[in-house]
Parts: structure tokens; C-alpha cells; sequence
């Protein structure tokens, strides 16, 4: 229920008389509001998508949905992209046995369901954000550092690279100053990949009862206004609307930046532009 305080002058004529007294204040359950008459103007309320259950508005919903599902999406990005660029970066210059090391622990990582995975840290150290960008930065990683790893084994064997080894750069300079940043290409393009899939992901577990919460209080991420949707739908599936469109805003998010990396991915592949 919405218990809402006008405070205006809305005349009331008395039962047992024809004077008027002004209400200073007035509670009402918003259901039971259909429209409110104010110096003899009304004014509507229209909800372009229809409200839900409990009279909110549908569209206020799906936009507040998606800036969760999308801070999560990021959030969980940086995480992935920090540890895989990392790692990466660091076997493939390495190489030799501890290359065979780093990549044998990714390999036997990539073994694990990650989703099981994510799950099982969701529900043993709590469903707060904080936790859920960890849980699904550290299983998006993989990928990134195989990436990093392949982009680096063919640039430590460049010219500017033993030039920076004569000249006395360290480890580290090498790394975060040379390798890194002419190997962004690739780094930036699966970035933008995955972020849409991390946002898929966030979405099955809240459909799955797996909210995420912040201050003890569930968050309702497109994931989560789908799962309602689904409950809502009625017998008949009179609440059809409640399911089809944050769907469809999950679907055409998730369509855009794919088409994003996409796009991104030809503009910058050197190859894939002389061939179009």
C-alpha cells in the first residue's frame, strides 16, 4: 500500500450542510485513488506500460531495473577484465614452465561449472553487491587472460621490447607500460562482449531466486522484474504484460551491445576492415 499526504486545499462539502472546509492533509491507499480533483481541474496519471500488482509504474520499473542490471554488468567487467589482463599479461611473458603453470590453473578452472560456482559463493557469503560483482568478475576472467596471454607471446618478441630491456625497464614497466597497452585492441573488444553476458548471467540468478540485495533489501534487476512478471502472469495470462515487456528491454540491451562489440571488434581488426 502507498499511503500518500496531500497537502493542498481541496474542498470537502459537509454532509449536513453546504460549507466547505479546507483539508490540510488526506491518507488514502493508492489503489483506491482513481483520480484527484484539485480547484476543480483533474488531474490523471497514465502509465505508458501498465503497472504491476501493486499499482507501480511498469516503465519506472524496467528503467530503474536496468541501471542495477547495468552497474552490475560493469562492475563485474572491471573485476574480470583487472584479474584476466593480469594473469595474462604475466604468463605470457613469463613463458616457459610457469606459463604451462598459470595456464594448467585456468585450464582446471575452466573444468568447474562456473555458474555452480557462483552460486555456491552467493549462498555461503551473502547475496550483497559487493559480493556479486566478485562472484561474477572472478569466473568472467578466463577468457580475458587467455586473450591477453596470446596478444602478449607475439609482442615481447618486438623490437621495442628488447630496446626497453637494454635501457634497463623492470618487470612491471614492461608489462603495464609496453605489453598492456598495445594489446588494448583485443582487451577492449571482449570487454564489450562481455558485458552483456554478465548481465545474462545476473539475470538467471535472480530468476532463480538469487536477488541481489543491498542493506538487507532485494534489488529488482531485470532478472528479477522477469521472474515477478513470470509469477504475475495469471491463468489465462491476463498479466502478459508484466513478463513481455522487461523482456523486452533485457532482449534489445543485450542486442545493442552485442552489436556494439561487434561493430567495435570490425573497426579495429585491421583484417576484417580490408576484407569489407
Amino acid at each position: 500500500s502507498l499511503n500518500k499526504s496531500i497537502v493542498s486545499h481541496i474542498e470537502q462539502k459537509s454532509e449536513d450542510s453546504s460549507e466547505t472546509q479546507a483539508i490540510t492533509s488526506f491518507s488514502e491507499r493508492a489503489e483506491n485513488i482513481t483520480e484527484v480533483s484539485a480547484d476543480g481541474k483533474i488531474s490523471e496519471i497514465y502509465h505508458l506500460l501498465g503497472t504491476d500488482h501493486a499499482g507501480r509504474d511498469l516503465l519506472a520499473r524496467i528503467l530503474y531495473g536496468g541501471r542495477i542490471s547495468l552497474m552490475i554488468g560493469l562492475a563485474a567487467t572491471f573485476v574480470s577484465l583487472l584479474i584476466g589482463v593480469i594473469v595474462g599479461a604475466v604468463s605470457g611473458y613469463l613463458g616457459g614452465k610457469y606459463d604451462k603453470i598459470i595456464m594448467s590453473g585456468v585450464d582446471i578452472l575452466y573444468a568447474i561449472p562456473f555458474m555452480f560456482l557462483v552460486i555456491l559463493l552467493l549462498s555461503t557469503f551473502g547475496r550483497n553487491l559487493i559480493m556479486l560483482f566478485v562472484a561474477l568478475g572472478c569466473v568472467q576472467w578466463l577468457t580475458m587472460s587467455r586473450i591477453v596471454r596470446s596478444q602478449v607471446l607475439s609482442l615481447k618478441q618486438k623490437e621495442y621490447i628488447d630496446a626497453a630491456k637494454i635501457c634497463g625497464a623492470g618487470f612491471f614497466t614492461i608489462i603495464f607500460r609496453h605489453l598492456i597497452p598495445n594489446a588494448m585492441g583485443p582487451i577492449v573488444i571482449y570487454t564489450t562482449l562481455t558485458v552483456p553476458a554478465v548481465i545474462l548471467e545476473e539475470s538467471f540468478l535472480a530468476f532463480i531466486g538469487l536477488q541481489v540485495q543491498y542493506e538487507g533489501k532485494s534489488l529488482d534487476s531485470w532478472g528479477a522484474l522477469v521472474h515477478q512478471g513470470s509469477l504475475s502472469l495469471g491463468f489465462n495470462g491476463e498479466n502478459s504484460w508484466l513478463l513481455i515487456f522487461p523482456c523486452l528491454a533485457m532482449g534489445l540491451m543485450l542486442l545493442g551491445l552485442n552489436s556494439f562489440g561487434d561493430g567495435l571488434r570490425d573497426a579495429l581488426d585491421p583484417k576484417l576492415r580490408n576484407q569489407s
